[in-house]
């Protein structure tokens, strides 16, 4: 691998970082908002499937009340 020198490198970064589009605010707070509802969907899934495996080996062992 070539060495590039620090400046050179820096200057190739500050180049790569003006290509990037950035979302806006609106767009950040809006996929935001749609990870964190969907995380409590999902969180919400798994311990709905979880009690009910757990009832279900329950019952097969003899273990419920």
């Amino acid at each position: 691998m070539a060495k590039v020198s620090p400046t050179i490198y820096l200057r190739q970064v500050r180049q790569e970082v003006s290509k990037i589009t950035w979302p806006s605010r609106k767009e950040t707070a809006i996929s935001t908002t749609m990870v964190i509802i969907m995380v409590i969907v999902m969180a919400l899934f798994f311990f709905v499937v979880d009690q009910i495996i757990g009832l279900a080996i329950g019952a097969i062992l003899g273990l419920s009340g």
